[in-house]
């Protein structure tokens, strides 16, 4: 049976459940698009919001916005629809990522085809990049999170002590690699945002400290030498890590990669577990190659996560809902994202 039409605060809902979504650097590289009196939401990408230096295949793009599509997917279902996805839409315009079709209302009530009710868990999650506790996630746990990526197309593997050490060996050699690279290091420092409030960006807020032991290698926001300096603090001796990878490596795999990676942080916000994103060795194209395990047979890695607990970390900024949505046919929008 149909749903009636999604009305403006509807779309607005949803916009502001898909702008929550975590994205490489916080640049929010998305746009949503509707008509008026329309059951269709549109998921574009923005390419004034790119990175051609770290990010030159727009891979961590469209697993930012599939991050957002997920978030989108978990409001739909809050407002008794049910989302039918089509990725990658239309070969005519490759900014057109995603569309969802919400004419459907939902088979039941929430949590829906999610197994648990995520939609609390878009405002409270964050990333952070503090240190964590020495214990780790209980195996059950472990073990929804690895079956969540798996619904959605992705593997979620953790990692073993040796492949932690691997991994940790091969994120320092790409933070090596970026703080060599002046280019890079300047496109990373656009992102920067010295001031607050700010809607977009790395505010000094969330910068987070470097490990004072050297065991796990943190992002350098603001270079090296840092043009910010804040005190090191100890992370943990053996972090728990899990390596995130896809059978394939095309964009609709980075689709799947970025719906998979927000299904499994809303879940393990849920169940009061952090999350950091170790992205550095995926921006370069041998440590990346070299995050796989042959081991696990062929795959190709989208993604590193660093699960604990601790603090959860600042909350990013936004930018408001009337910047990232449109609907056609309807009065510029006033709503801002934290009616969230």
């Amino acid at each position: 049976m149909n749903d009636p039409i999604l009305t403006p605060e509807e779309l607005q809902s949803l916009a502001a459940a898909g702008t929550a979504a975590p994205s490489l650097l916080n640049t929010q590289p998305w746009r949503f698009c509707a008509h008026s009196g329309a059951r269709t939401l549109r998921v574009y990408a923005d390419p004034r919001r790119a990175l051609p230096r770290t990010d030159p295949e727009g891979r961590a793009l469209h697993l930012s916005v599939g991050t957002a599509v997920f978030n989108l997917r978990v409001a739909a279902c809050h407002l008794g629809r049910e989302p039918s996805v089509r990725l990658l839409p239309e070969t005519s315009d490759p900014l057109l990522l995603a569309e969802l079709d919400l004419s459907r209302g939902a088979a039941g009530p929430a949590p829906g085809p999610f197994g648990t009710d995520l939609y609390a868990a878009i405002a409270q999650r964050h990333s952070s990049r503090l240190p964590f506790a020495e214990r780790e996630v209980a195996e059950t746990v472990l073990g929804e999170l690895t079956a969540a990526a798996r619904e959605e197309g992705a593997v979620l593997s953790v990692l073993d002590a040796d492949g932690v050490r691997r991994v940790m060996d091969l994120t320092k050699e790409a933070e090596r690699r970026t703080a060599d690279d002046p280019a890079r290091q300047a496109e990373t420092r656009e992102w920067l945002r010295p001031w607050e409030p700010a809607s977009d960006g790395i505010v000094l807020s969330a910068l987070g400290p470097p490990d004072s032991q050297a065991h796990v290698p943190m992002r350098s926001y603001t270079g090296r030498p840092p043009a910010v300096s804040v005190p090191a603090e100890p992370f943990e001796a053996m972090p728990q890590l899990a390596l995130l990878s896809t059978p394939s490596d095309r964009p609709s795999d980075w689709l799947h990669a970025g719906q998979a990676l927000e299904r499994v942080w809303l879940l393990a916000t849920a169940h009061g577990v952090r999350i950091s994103v170790m992205h550095q060795a995926l921006e370069w194209p041998q440590t990346r190659w070299e995050l796989r395990d042959p081991n696990e047979g062929p795959g190709f890695a989208q993604t590193v996560l660093r699960l604990g607990y601790g603090p959860p970390g600042p909350a990013a900024p936004r930018r408001s809902v009337a910047e990232v949505l449109e609907i056609v046919g309807e009065p510029a929008l006033s709503h801002n994202v934290q009616n969230l």
